[in-house]
């Protein structure tokens, strides 16, 4: 059996023009988790990742970490996380302040929420985003290509909305859980999924071990 390890990203530039990119503090956050891989010995046979900046910018930091110039990543479509402004915008069309207070940041996460519920249940459909189950299916191709053809250890770099779904759809839960399980993912949290050639079984989920020190209780963030 082989171990897949699913990887958010590291902090990116909440509230900022470009969300997009990492802040420095998501740079540290991936290095530090390729360190802490290097540390532990784990040698990974191939590497899944969306592809988005902020993947890509994890995936160096973790490769810059791991001390593994060698590893070339999959680019996978399919596990980018869906667009927040589009499904805030389904439901509420008008224009929003920038979330920089306590309780704009409230406002725009409960309307985040309200936004996903409608899409996955099909009772919105938010502008250039595929239909949930469409989502859904670009994830689930791309476990099934790591059954099909890994059987080590295979890192996958992605976001809170695919790694929550995968994890979601794995134990078949309800929309409405998968969603609190994507709020509450922490920046280069890991999940891990046990596989062989005909299943995945979830072992650990959002965990961040590697910031488990007095150095790192400030690293630990959400967006």
């Amino acid at each position: 059996m082989g171990t897949l390890y699913l990887v958010r990203h590291g902090q990116a530039s909440f509230g900022a023009d470009d969300y997009d990119n990492l802040s420095p503090l998501g740079h540290q956050q991936s290095q530090r988790l390729g360190a802490y891989f290097r540390e532990r010995g784990l040698q990974f046979e191939a590497v899944l990742m969306g592809s988005l900046k902020r993947h890509r910018q994890t995936f160096e930091g973790i490769q810059e970490g791991l001390q593994a110039p060698q590893l070339q990543p999959l680019v996978w479509p399919g596990l980018n996380e869906y667009d927040s402004h589009a499904v805030i915008h389904a439901i509420h069309p008008e224009p929003l302040a920038k979330p920089n207070t306590p309780e704009l940041y409230k406002h725009h996460f409960g309307l985040l929420r309200k936004g996903l519920q409608a899409w996955m249940h099909a009772k919105a459909q938010p502008a250039g985003m595929p239909l949930f189950t469409d989502f859904v299916q670009g994830i689930q191709d791309a476990l099934a290509h790591v059954r099909a053809q890994h059987s080590g250890d295979v890192l996958m770099v992605s976001s809170g909305g695919p790694i929550s779904t995968a994890v979601g759809t794995l134990l078949g839960t309800p929309p409405e859980s998968i969603i609190e399980m994507n709020m509450r993912i922490r920046n280069t949290a890991v999940s891990e999924l046990v596989f062989s050639p005909k299943r995945h079984t979830l072992v650990s989920f959002n965990t961040i071990n590697h910031l488990d020190a007095p150095a790192y209780r400030d690293w630990v963030t959400f967006t």
